[in-house]
């Protein structure tokens, strides 16, 4: 098995070469190609995993590549976890917000919608490359916006197998799980635990949690509450998570405490992205320590936490025919009744041989609905503007999305949108 890592000088590389090393016995993988098109940044991740592979004995190879095209020919999985534009693009998404005292967020808003343009093409682009030289194979979709990306695989490259990923769903399960725990007295497997959630990504609600098919939220629920009441500052004001009977994806925050956030980015810097920036600093001087042969403890600072679970869970079950169920983004086809089939929904799957299959799920109230047909709007509106360099779609998006600039400052933004991102945005600039 061949199995190719796009993007693959991220400095969560590790913690996936980890997941790789701990299933070795389970998968018959014996090339794991990390591309990326920085070639000094992959020779130190890269050396990196070369040398946790070597100390593992060497259960397979860790190839080395600034190819695509090579990287890609002959997988049987690819994944993409790459960052257009690099650090300081998120950065920049981020203070472009700010400057229009809007959200300034790498996935939510105005900068999720940038990264979205810079990003669609290129992993449109890959999807092109495993439709010619590894047809059949998986693509699994790590790269933020997740659920917009997926959306945009759904739309342009539907004959590739793919799926959305995100570690939300996850790590929401396993902090439930430790919960749990503590109601029952035991540890819990967290095979036998299903998460129930519905939404779009960094938009979903958290609603359910079944233990060996039985419902445990008439008792996790209330020990969720008692945990946020005895928070010195709370996460959620009680009233709303009571009112909803669910827990909102954290994400959610942005929307439904906007003025709280837009007071907290008043104080950067640093924003996020650049104290992301000073933690790979620190990171990558680690990994190019020759002596190191086990990821760091500095990469929970980076955020993602089981990220490695999650992915290798993944191929794991879709390899093995496992039909484990797992919280990914995928066009939900009919699983929801209601809502049209052809939206792409963050949801429980099963995932076997035969692919990715959307668990039947029931519709979530209105005062979730509203929103996530609205943001789906924007995403279809973003997904367009990207793939088209359509104007009028991304004017559109931005005047859609509830975090968006008000109507008349719309075309203000959308400018500084496209000129900031203008070298990486070529469909918008013709011949230039």
């Amino acid at each position: 098995m061949k199995i190719a890592v796009i993007g693959g000088g991220s400095t969560y590389t590790p913690e996936l070469v980890s997941g790789f090393l701990a299933r070795s016995a389970r998968l018959p993988l014996s090339e794991l190609w990390l591309m990326d098109i920085d070639a000094q940044r992959l020779e130190i991740v890269g050396g990196f995993a070369q040398r946790m592979a070597s100390a593992k004995g060497q259960p397979f190879q860790v190839v080395l590549s600034t190819d695509q095209h090579a990287s890609i020919r002959g997988a049987s999985y690819v994944i993409t976890q790459l960052r257009v534009g690099q650090m300081p693009a998120r950065v920049a998404d981020e203070y472009l917000g700010r400057r229009h005292g809007l959200i300034g967020q790498e996935t939510t808003g105005i900068g999720g919608m940038a990264k979205a343009l810079r990003t669609i093409p290129v992993i449109l682009g890959i999807a092109a490359d495993m439709r010619a030289s590894a047809p059949g194979a998986l693509l699994l979709n790590f790269t933020n916006p997740s659920g917009l990306v997926t959306e945009a695989l759904a739309r342009y490259a539907a004959d590739v197998p793919f799926v959305g990923v995100c570690n939300v769903g996850i790590t929401t399960k396993m902090e439930l799980l430790g919960l749990l725990e503590g109601l029952l007295g035991t540890p819990v497997d967290p095979d036998r635990a299903v998460l129930q959630t519905l939404g779009l990504n960094h938009l979903t609600w958290h609603r359910g949690l079944t233990l060996d098919g039985e419902e445990m939220w008439p008792r996790l629920f209330p020990a969720y509450l008692e945990q946020v009441r005895s928070q010195p500052e709370p996460e959620w004001d009680l009233r709303t998570l009571e009112t909803l009977g669910m827990i909102p994806n954290h994400y959610l925050q942005y929307f439904y405490y906007t003025d709280q956030k837009l007071s907290a980015q008043e104080k950067w810097p640093p924003s996020r992205g650049e104290e992301v920036i000073q933690i790979e600093k620190d990171l990558l001087r680690q990994y190019a320590d020759p002596a190191l042969i086990e990821p760091p403890a500095d990469l929970l600072l980076r955020g993602g936490a089981f990220y490695s679970t999650l992915a290798t869970q993944l191929i794991d079950s879709h390899y093995n025919d496992l039909a484990q169920v797992h919280v990914v983004n995928m066009r939900q086809g009919g699983s929801v009744p209601s809502w049209p089939a052809e939206w792409v929904l963050e949801m429980p799957c099963k995932v076997d041989r035969q692919g990715i299959h959307p668990l039947p799920a029931r519709e979530l109230p209105p005062a979730c609905f509203g929103l996530i047909a609205q943001i789906k709007s924007y995403e279809q509106l973003s997904v367009e503007a990207a793939v088209h360099g359509d104007w009028v779609a991304a004017y559109q998006a931005l005047l859609t999305h509830p975090l968006g600039p008000s109507a008349d400052k719309v075309q203000a933004v959308l400018d500084d949108l496209l000129e900031t991102n203008k070298s990486y945005l070529p469909q918008f600039f013709p011949g230039k």
